[in-house]
């Protein structure tokens, strides 16, 4: 089945979820990778081009660096 015949087969509602969450996830990478950027390399734990790739795993590499990537000031 083609994607956009699936988008289109979903209800509103469960359309309006499948947007929110993709948004939200965007918001967290984004936030990690400008967080990651300004940041000084001595205040992260592991190198910073390590954290870089790990944040395109989708929900686990923004949370994992939020959580043991970085090292408070």
């Amino acid at each position: 089945m083609h994607l956009q015949k699936k988008w289109l087969a979903m209800s509103t509602g469960r359309r309006v979820v499948v947007s929110l969450v993709g948004a939200a996830q965007i918001a967290l990478t984004t936030a990690a990778y400008r967080d990651l950027v300004r940041r000084p390399a001595d205040q992260v734990n592991g190198p910073k081009s390590v954290w870089a790739i790990a944040l395109l795993v989708n929900w686990v590499g923004p949370l994992a660096y939020f959580a043991k990537g970085r090292i408070s000031s």
